[in-house]
């Protein structure tokens, strides 16, 4: 086992994840990024988006049910660095582009709870099954989240940080 990580190559971790081929897939494999009400809070034992999507908000009005896609391999990874500027910020980090959804011809979600968690999951699964994608991460939106027909809502500057 390793002693330790350098920032460095907790950069390099996230970009190869993030940037470049993995598991044999493609430098363009998809990724998605779906919202769930605060009925289940995430945490580091749910693998699979089996574990999270009964808590999916509703779909509709220009939410996707399984949520948007982001692409490994492009700059849907917008930002990948390392931060030694101090002892307290040893890091690796990812960021994750801006992600909206305008409501269109209602609210979102399109009824029950707001979005409390964004989460990032793989596409092991099929088009028809997405149950078996890897949850990869996931965010606390600070409160239960919702827009009216015409406006965004709007998830701004998700990173993954490796310390």
């Amino acid at each position: 086992m390793a002693s330790g990580v350098t920032d460095k190559g907790k950069a390099w971790i996230l970009e190869t994840t993030f940037r470049k081929q993995m598991n044999g897939g493609s430098t363009n494999d998809t990724m998605y990024i779906a919202l769930i009400t605060a009925a289940t809070t995430p945490n580091a034992n749910h693998d699979t988006w089996n574990d999270l999507n009964s808590a999916e908000i509703a779909a509709g009005n220009n939410y996707t049910a399984g949520g948007t896609s982001v692409t490994r391999g492009t700059t849907d990874f917008d930002v990948i660095s390392a931060d030694a500027t101090a002892e307290s910020n040893n890091y690796g980090h990812v960021q994750i582009k801006n992600i909206e959804w305008t409501a269109s011809g209602g609210s979102i979600p399109n009824s029950g709870d707001g979005a409390r968690y964004a989460v990032l999951m793989d596409n092991a699964g099929s088009a028809a099954d997405n149950t078996a994608n890897k949850v990869i991460a996931w965010w606390d939106l600070g409160s239960d989240r919702s827009v009216s027909d015409g406006q965004k809502l709007s998830l701004q500057d998700m990173e993954i940080r490796l310390s």
